[in-house]
């Protein structure tokens, strides 16, 4: 495994204690595995790990979140066991995962999101829970304004007649 030099080493456990509970809370909203989110996320991190070094300064978890998605992406086309990168130590670092108990809590939303086609859901995942713009959301997932606009449109629409999420609402 590549070797960080000390400060490179202190940035990624800062910027892993920060933002290790968003990271791990989109896997989750868009696996609906809590298993399989960790080994995404701890996945995303051993690639990002390696080339820390070389990943923009000015604004690292837009990189690494974009990493998340493309892992996550890669996963549902070549299915489980397949994505992992052994290593000897990965460092230890302190966890906050509020963000992912928030998304645990509201299962009925997960489970309506993994109703939702790959694509539609990554769309909803990165505009409504990870909150990005549809610019910033088509740079991530590599397509045009445009088919972010559809997509998101496409996959609202599915949520609105979704009759769990309907009934779910008319309970509460």
């Amino acid at each position: 495994m590549t070797e960080l030099s000390g400060d490179s080493a202190a940035s990624f456990t800062e910027f892993v204690a920060r933002r290790y509970g968003a990271l791990l809370g989109t896997a989750y909203a868009l696996t609906k595995d809590h298993g399989l989110a960790e080994d995404v996320v701890q996945t995303t991190l051993a690639k990002c790990w390696r080339t820390w070094d070389s990943i923009r300064a000015d604004d690292p978890y837009a990189y690494v979140r974009q990493v998340l998605v493309n892992t996550c992406r890669a996963y549902w086309r070549v299915k489980k066991g397949k994505l992992e990168f052994p290593t000897e130590e990965l460092p230890v670092l302190p966890v906050v995962i509020d963000y992912y108990d928030r998304i645990e809590r509201d299962s009925v939303l997960v489970a309506a999101l993994e109703r939702l086609p790959g694509r539609m859901r990554v769309v909803v995942v990165l505009r409504y829970l990870v909150d990005l713009s549809e610019a910033e959301t088509a740079e991530e997932v590599g397509c045009a304004v445009g088919t972010i606009k559809s997509q998101t449109s496409r996959a609202l629409a599915r949520l609105r007649g979704d009759p769990v999420l309907l009934d779910y609402r008319r309970s509460a």
